[in-house]
């Protein structure tokens, strides 16, 4: 498995004013997201056929370069009620059209592809797709000259940009067969019906989107509130009947990029400090555990698994806001979103799955985080998922009473200016902060409680006060034989056997590590 290119994404020039275009006239028809999952029946018990590509040839011309000088034009701005919609060309990287459709008052009413909506220079290969070639996929605009806050684009991909209006982390409708050795499933969206939201506010939009694949056809439902400087919540509504059964099956599925953080500085010759879109996984499971996974770039793909039942919740964070660990003005990697799922309804048994690819460059999304089902579903079978999607600035949970992971540093193990140093040990320190933790002092009785597995020892561990701070950090040494590849541990912090701390769930590396500092 390699990781996935991260998608690209034009910048629209400002418009002076935000005017409405008129589409040709087209078929209106009777819609409702009841009719959507029966349509997703019926594609389910035939023949996945999977949608033309139209002009091969012209599309393989339409590359990075000659894709992004190809502007959508403010005037061509079409109106779904009070909701602003643009639209993203095909081009090498997204070739298969997806039929878009305004929605209002239960009727339908289709967008044809016009040339005229873009500015395509002379002599872009663009100028030779048909007439009908239509589009890959579209964007909800802020009002007047302001950006786009939200996009559908490529496959079943989506995302927001969250209260700081920074694009980041994307999500998908489904993903299949993600993290294993066969080449994994992408199932597309291959239709949208767009209208004003439920509540009908400025900002709000409700997004249906049908869905299909090799293995299932699915109905989607996106109810989304946008609220200028407080991100989007987006109520997600998936019905999937399956044609055969995946090996593996990601609900709500989340992914990002992690090249280097404080963690694995050492990994990376970059100028920067940190590069990453967001630095951990967070879940809050069935039996009320807070967890807290930092990321990794590994030598080699991993899968995690997280066995839980009905989860209360789990998402990609950042936590990591300070621009000065990040120094780049120009992307903004502190300004990204997190984005929490928080399970509606009885999910039943599974586990959150997180799978890491190596990466050496920032281009890659290298990081998928899912939810699978215990039983795998059988070809016939009918699931329905409802979740909130929270892209915002952390979990909407509510105050845990636990402190959370706010660092993991990793380096050479052993006393510091002591000589020689180990070379089968590294340190681990964990920061927390939070919670009651900042009431106790050195002395109080506040201890580690840290698991290894079998061949691997923990030297020296202890925790401390971060002078100067409402911080702890708790510090040891992982000591690891030559051929420890992977040493998955936990830790926390405790006071007369109750955790004060979320539990960290770091998986150490130790080879790698050794490969790298030489």
């Amino acid at each position: 498995m390699v990781a996935i290119a991260r998608r690209l994404i034009l910048a629209a020039p400002a418009a002076l004013v935000l005017t409405a275009f008129a589409p040709a006239a087209a078929a209106q028809t009777p819609f409702t997201f009841a009719a959507l999952i029966e349509d997703a029946r019926a594609r389910a018990a035939a023949p996945y056929a999977p949608t033309p590509v139209p002009a091969p040839a012209v599309l393989d011309r339409i590359d990075y370069d000659a894709h992004w000088r190809i502007r959508y034009r403010p005037e061509a701005t079409v109106m779904a009620g009070n909701v602003p919609l643009r639209f993203f060309h095909l081009g090498t990287y997204f070739r298969q059209p997806v039929a878009i459709h305004t929605l209002a008052d239960g009727i339908a009413t289709p967008v044809a592809y016009d040339p005229a909506m873009w500015d395509i220079p002379e002599g872009s290969p663009a100028r030779d797709l048909p007439a009908d070639a239509g589009f890959a996929g579209f964007r909800v605009m802020r009002p007047g000259p302001a950006p786009d806050w939200l996009s559908f684009l490529g496959a079943s991909y989506f995302r927001a940009d969250g209260p700081l209006a920074q694009y980041g982390l994307s999500a998908r409708g489904l993903a299949l067969d993600t993290g294993l050795s066969a080449p994994e499933e992408f199932p597309r969206f291959t239709a949208f019906w767009i209208g004003e939201g439920p509540g009908g506010g400025a900002g709000d939009v409700t997004v249906h989107a049908s869905l299909d694949s090799e293995s299932v056809a699915g109905a989607y439902r996106f109810d989304i509130v946008h609220t200028e400087g407080q991100g989007q919540v987006m109520e997600v509504e998936a019905h999937l009947f399956f044609r055969r059964t995946p090996e593996r099956v990601g609900i709500a599925p989340l992914t990002s990029m992690f090249w280097y953080a404080e963690s694995n500085r050492f990994a990376a010759m970059d100028w920067r400090p940190e590069v990453h879109d967001t630095d951990g996984l967070m879940m809050l499971t069935g039996a009320g555990e807070a967890i807290w996974r930092p990321l990794n770039n590994p030598p080699r793909v991993v899968t995690s698994s997280f066995a839980d039942t009905n989860p209360r919740g789990f998402g990609l964070m950042k936590r990591d806001r300070s621009f000065a660990n990040y120094q780049d003005d120009g992307v903004f990697y502190e300004k990204r979103p997190s984005v929490w799922i928080e399970p509606l309804g009885d999910w039943g048994a599974g586990a959150v799955h997180l799978v890491e690819i190596p990466t050496d460059d920032e281009v890659f999304d290298n990081i998928v985080a899912f939810w699978t089902p215990a039983t795998p579903p059988r070809p016939g079978d009918h699931l329905t998922f409802r979740y909130r999607m929270h892209w915002g600035l952390d979990a909407p949970t509510e105050p845990l009473a636990v402190a959370r992971t706010v660092n993991t540093f990793i380096g050479h193990g052993g006393r510091p200016g002591q000589r020689p140093r180990p070379e089968d040990t590294v340190k681990v320190v964990i920061d927390f902060e939070g919670g009651q933790i900042a009431g106790f002092g050195q002395g109080m009785g506040v201890e580690p409680v840290i698991t290894a597995p079998a061949g691997v020892e923990i030297v020296n561990p202890y925790a401390l006060p971060v002078r100067g701070t409402a911080r702890w950090r708790l510090v040891f040494d992982l000591k690891a034989p030559p051929g420890t590849g992977t040493a998955d541990l936990r830790a926390y912090l405790a006071r007369d056997g109750r955790a004060l701390t979320e539990t960290w769930l770091g998986q150490i590396h130790p080879d790698q590590i050794r490969a790298l500092r030489r």
